[in-house]
């Protein structure tokens, strides 16, 4: 490979990349560290995923690992290959801090060693070309939840369709991913040292906190946010809260409650404790939901549907899409859909009907059992203190 030295040499060897008939730039990439078991993908770090950004890195790792072609997918680079990507960044070796790909290329590379436990260990560029496409491997699905939780997409941003069946199930412990067949006698060999083996949990999918740290939140329990939440700057996961994948919060939000998957939160909502919002996989929900900026669920409330701005659900109240709700104005008068003043009977309405609008205010009558939805006459205000992280 030609002897690369300036700034403008590189720009070259970029353009002489991208000008090739064969080559296309890719939607994202990103280096990645993957462990494996016979040929079987236990898990994929990447330190740094670049969506529609730093074409001249995606350029070089395509070069120097042989990608072509427009289909999502991969290359391995062993050491030598990433010693002769990092030679081609030599005129940014002395500034790695405002380079971030050359940065982690050089840890990587240094850090580089035959695998001398369970895993076997390597090192891939990932090329994502078209994002909307279903999970196929699981480098893809490693790839796209690695780039909900670094905030380069939001939930529904990139199509993690097929992930549980991509992915394979794993024992996750303290030494390291192991697939669940293998930790009895893996158990037995640490048993007797001073750090015995110890199982976290078994799943498809690890704890966010063990691949990326959003910047700005506090997650007060590891266990609860999966690899693949979107957590915007801001939150606050408590104990009791819980984030799936492709789900999460734009901003600063209070999660007390459960973001189930295809879920999201706006900025400044309060989710108390105990409090639920139906997702789309269990169930077969087809209603995609979001909570609207400065909502409040109250303690074990829940919704079904989605909320705009400014909405509340009083303590306890779960909302259904089906669920009959009677319409008030903030007179107390009963209202249509319309907001046209009614006899009260024509006043009732399903909960669905009023998916995504704002201002609401859910409250159950408890001389009547009457779940009532009427101009919500304030909303919240979080405290700063609290997600100023």
């Amino acid at each position: 490979m030609t002897s690369i030295q300036s700034v403008e040499d590189f720009k070259a060897f970029v353009q002489g990349v991208e000008s090739s008939d064969s080559y296309k730039r890719p939607l994202a990439f990103g280096l990645g560290v993957r462990r494996s078991k016979g040929g079987k993908t236990l898990d994929v770090l990447f330190p740094q995923v670049n969506y529609e950004a730093n074409y001249g890195s995606a350029a070089v790792f395509a070069k120097v690992g042989g990608v072509a072609s427009g289909s999502n997918g991969y290359a391995v680079l062993d050491k030598a290959k990433l010693a002769e990507a990092f030679a081609v960044f030599a005129p940014f070796h002395d500034d790695l801090e405002n380079h971030g790909n050359v940065q982690a290329l050089k840890m990587i590379h240094d850090a580089y060693r035959e695998s001398e436990g369970y895993a076997d260990v390597d090192v891939i560029a990932y090329f994502l070309f078209d994002g909307s496409q279903s999970v196929e491997t699981p480098e893809e699905a490693y790839f796209k939840l690695q780039c909900l939780s670094q905030r380069c997409v939001q939930p529904h941003g990139i199509n993690v369709g097929g992930a549980f069946g991509a992915l394979n199930n794993v024992a996750w412990t303290n030494y390291g991913p192991i697939f669940p067949e293998d930790v009895a006698s893996i158990r037995l060999k640490y048993l007797f040292s001073e750090r015995p083996l110890q199982v976290s949990h078994i799943d498809k999918f690890p704890y966010l906190v063990d691949y990326h740290l959003p910047s700005g939140c506090r997650i007060t329990s590891n266990s609860q946010v999966r690899l693949g939440a979107h957590l915007g700057e801001g939150t606050t996961v408590m104990p009791a809260g819980y984030i799936n994948f492709n789900a999460g919060t734009a901003g600063s939000a209070m999660v007390e409650g459960r973001i189930s998957a295809g879920v999201f939160v706006g900025n400044h909502t309060d989710l108390g404790g105990g409090a639920s919002i139906m997702g789309t996989l269990s169930g077969g929900n087809k209603n995609v939901i979001s909570i609207g900026e400065k909502c409040l669920l109250g303690a074990n409330a829940g919704t079904g549907i989605s909320l705009g701005f400014g909405c509340t659900i009083e303590a306890g109240l779960y909302i259904t899409g089906g669920m009959k709700v009677f319409l008030y104005n903030k007179e107390g008068q009963p209202v249509n859909l319309a907001g046209d003043v009614v006899e009260d009977g024509s006043n009732i309405v399903k909960a669905l009907e009023l998916n995504g609008r704002d201002n609401m205010l859910f409250i159950q009558d408890s001389r009547n059992g009457r779940v009532i939805c009427k101009p919500n006459p304030k909303t919240i205000e979080l405290n700063e203190v609290l997600h100023n992280n």
